[in-house]
């Protein structure tokens, strides 16, 4: 392997090719975070724990699901809805769905006005992106309503297995707390981003230096990874 030391002496650390270049570059950080600012650096961390967490609660429902002996309740029927005299199984969760795949595309175009400094557009996709959210966290409301008034509980449920309604409040409680906070987040930002805060660079939480609108993309990563989530969720949960 061909190994080429710098003769800058304010360089000390060699440069390597192949894989231990590679190695070099990311134990020494060198190349990968070089360019990267702490605030997409910290959201990227804090969304790999998140990750960890979101799947050991997938996994122990899968668990739970496989190895119980007592039937598991069908989806289709427990989230059914009765409308206009027809049983339409899933068509909540559907709806649901939708309007969260629909906002990463509103925040994707939040995203991109925010860089081009075009503070109106971007605002007010971050609000439709916001009220997105809220309608989804509305739809979820009513689902727990509904199923809480037939007898739903976390300890048990009049269909089956007991686990059923432990795995449901646990992954979509934890789920819309985080739909919720963002749901916040983005109204908080939309509204810097509409009086010019970052702009005219004045002080508080969340502003960046002036003209740089790098938090509505960190509010962006966020966003894509809760709707990410909702699709393990609506999977696994929903259509298995």
């Amino acid at each position: 392997m061909a190994e080429t030391v710098l003769t800058n002496p304010g360089q000390s650390t060699a440069q390597l090719e192949g894989w231990r270049g590679i190695a070099a570059d990311w134990a020494s950080d060198q190349r990968a975070f070089k360019n990267v600012s702490w605030g997409k650096a910290m959201m990227w961390i804090f969304l790999l724990s998140d990750t960890f967490i979101f799947s050991c609660f997938l996994l122990s429902y899968m668990t739970a699901r496989m190895s119980t002996t007592v039937p598991w309740p069908n989806p289709s029927e427990v989230f059914a809805l009765n409308i206009g005299g027809n049983h339409i199984p899933l068509i909540l969760i559907a709806i649901m769905t939708f309007v969260l795949i629909s906002s990463s595309g509103t925040m994707a175009m939040a995203v991109n006005f925010g860089y081009r400094r075009d503070r109106v557009r971007t605002a007010i996709l971050m609000l439709i992106t916001a009220a997105f959210g809220a309608t989804f966290v509305g739809m979820q409301a009513f689902e727990w309503t509904k199923l809480i008034m037939e007898g739903v509980r976390p300890w048990g449920n009049p269909w089956g297995a007991a686990q059923f309604g432990s795995s449901f409040f646990m992954i979509t409680g934890f789920h819309g707390t985080h739909v919720t906070i963002g749901v916040i987040f983005l109204i908080a930002i939309a509204r810097k981003v509409w009086r010019g805060d970052f702009d005219v660079e004045r002080r508080g939480f969340f502003t960046s230096r002036k003209g740089y609108y790098e938090i509505v993309e960190i509010t962006g990563l966020y966003w894509h990874f809760v709707d990410l989530v909702w699709v393990f969720i609506f999977a696994f949960f929903y259509l298995w």
